[in-house]
């Protein structure tokens, strides 16, 4: 669930984002040297029209160039890093996985295979580069997945704690977050130290001055979103760092906190939205939910999938019976009950299913809905907030505390990977 949440959300940025037409260049020098490779100026500048294309298209105010282009070559280094260790511990994905990722990415952007890479071409990107960039960034996500995640510990203990405090437990507001981080090293003096917290202290001064939260982020921030301006997915508050949780609990929409303090560096957060509330008393919200799946394998592509659903949608618009149709055509147990998946608390199901199922109104049927599993048409039945039993109580409170520790344990893994490394920097030469 992890890796295919990871997957979605690289999936959803713009897919041209990613790769540029090549601009001829007379002399590619190296910018950095990282462990025994280097990163050239090709690929800096490549990146540096990606992002900038990217920034532009979500609106953000764009960094002095000089500041953005340090910003990008220290996420080329990062990425750099965590590409050679999956490497040298024999993590590689499959070109029939990959081919599986492109066909994703060709969907959401409502065209085959064969269309998207035309499309892709046709603006002068080369095809075979794009794949492994693409190939690249799954391997970042399955990485997270098997060095941090997986290894994430959550006690009897810790469980008890979280279920003995009623304000913890109960459902939290949907939070969107945007946050700033200045990493700071396991071993280092005083001085570089002060030097790191004056730098957080000039980013807060500066967004306290009224400058844009997500120019900032780009400017300053060294976490892995800063560049699309440090805006977290929205997510429950109690799914959050316990930091950020503490910190946003005091914030109106808008407002920003002090300079926070963890093992991994200096923060700042800003709350952007929260809706709905807890909903308290022991309860939680359960979905009623009906569906029709179509499943992708080699007698059936994701295209021919998708354009399955869209017709069954029409019919359904048109007065056909969904649980019907269910029974005719869905590719799942669920089939013979006419898609009925019974009553479904948060994190039962995949994160892209969740999401959209979330998203509905009760009644209302989803546009085609992709997951791991192959192609959805989603119905909300009934929602509820209904008692939860102890033993299911005990498996949402260890989904809660894992997502809490995931992103910290991530940027502290990132943190040692950047702090074992060599690293040369040579900007200044070119």
């Amino acid at each position: 669930m992890r890796l295919a949440s990871l997957l979605l959300l690289f999936l959803l940025l713009p897919a041209l984002g990613f790769a540029q037409p090549r601009q001829p260049i007379a002399l590619d020098r190296v910018v950095a040297v990282v462990n025994d490779e280097a990163i050239t100026d090709n690929e800096l500048r490549e990146r540096l029209g990606a992002v900038t294309r990217q920034l532009r298209q979500r609106g953000t105010p764009l960094p002095p160039p000089e500041v953005l282009e340090k910003q990008i070559l220290e996420r080329l280094i990062v990425d750099r890093l965590q590409l050679q260790f999956a490497k040298e511990t024999g993590l590689r994905i499959l070109d029939a996985d990959l081919d599986a990722a492109l066909r994703r990415i060709a969907a959401n952007n409502r065209m085959s295979l064969a269309e998207f890479r035309a499309a892709l071409e046709k603006d002068g990107i080369d095809w075979q580069r794009f794949r492994e960039e693409i190939r690249g960034e799954m391997i970042i996500a399955r990485l997270r997945e098997r060095e941090v995640d997986s290894r994430i510990v959550v006690s009897d203990g810790e469980i008890d704690n979280y279920l003995a405090h009623p304000e913890q437990a109960e459902q939290s507001a949907l939070v969107t977050l945007g946050h700033i981080i200045i990493r700071v090293p396991e071993q280092i003096d005083a001085t570089r130290l002060a030097q790191l917290r004056n730098r957080a202290e000039e980013a807060l001064a500066r967004i306290k001055a009224g400058q844009d939260f997500s120019q900032v982020a780009a400017s300053y921030s060294e976490a892995p979103d800063a560049l699309l301006g440090g805006i977290l997915e929205p997510r429950p508050a109690d799914r959050l760092p316990t930091l950020y949780a503490e910190a946003i609990a005091k914030l109106q929409p808008g407002e920003v906190s002090s300079i926070l303090r963890s093992p991994a560096g200096f923060h700042i957060v800003k709350l952007i939205e929260r809706k709905g509330g807890s909903v308290g008393d022991g309860l939680i919200r359960q979905t009623h939910a009906r569906h029709i799946l179509i499943k992708v394998g080699e007698l059936t592509s994701s295209d021919e999938a998708r354009h399955k659903l869209v017709g069954l949608k029409e019919r359904i618009d048109n007065g056909a019976d969904f649980a019907e149709l269910a029974r005719l055509y869905s590719n799942d147990l669920s089939a013979a009950k006419g898609g009925d998946l019974g009553w479904l608390y948060p994190g039962d199901t995949v994160p892209e299913f969740e999401r959209a199922m979330d998203a509905l109104k009760i009644g209302e049927v989803s546009q085609p809905v992709q997951s791991p599993f192959g192609w959805h048409l989603i119905q909300v039945l009934e929602r509820k907030n209904a008692a939860v039993g102890d033993e299911r109580r005990r498996i949402l409170a260890r989904q809660v505390l894992r997502e809490r520790k995931s992103d910290e344990a991530y940027e502290d893994w990132l943190r040692q990977l950047r702090d074992r490394a060599y690293v040369e920097y040579r900007l200044e030469e070119r």
